[in-house]
């Protein structure tokens, strides 16, 4: 089992930037791999960024590349977001996910450990 819990979420103005952080237990991080999603009211939820294992790979969704960036922290057990330049249709409530199956994984069913989410507002 592994449990996670994020924080960082806000409300902020379109450009401005935040740092969502993912905090794991129950099993030694650096044996699963990581990831972030996002859920907008009335959307279905969907891929932003994963990270490997040993966090020497990632992945992003083409709507977030070049703005946000994942990383993580094995010794912290903590899996960041960076996000940059926010816009508007970035708000959603955003999710941390843990997979002990294949690292970079761009789809929900390939995680089996949620968080329970925090809400990012971006306004105009």
């Amino acid at each position: 089992q592994v449990q996670l819990i994020e924080s960082g979420g806000g409300s902020v103005q379109t450009g401005d930037s935040l740092r969502l952080s993912c905090a794991a237990s129950g099993r030694t991080f650096s044996s699963v791999a990581m990831g972030w999603f996002r859920q907008a009211p009335g959307k279905e939820r969907e891929f932003v960024a994963a990270i490997s294992r040993s966090g020497g790979s990632t992945t992003y969704a083409d709507s977030v590349k070049g703005r946000f960036t994942i990383s993580r922290d094995n010794a912290r057990n903590t899996v960041y977001l960076q996000m940059n330049s926010l816009k508007p249709e970035d708000t959603a409530v955003y999710y941390c996910a843990a997979t002990t199956w294949n690292d970079l994984g761009t789809y929900s069913v390939l995680y089996e450990y949620w968080g329970q989410g925090t809400q990012v507002t971006v306004s105009s």
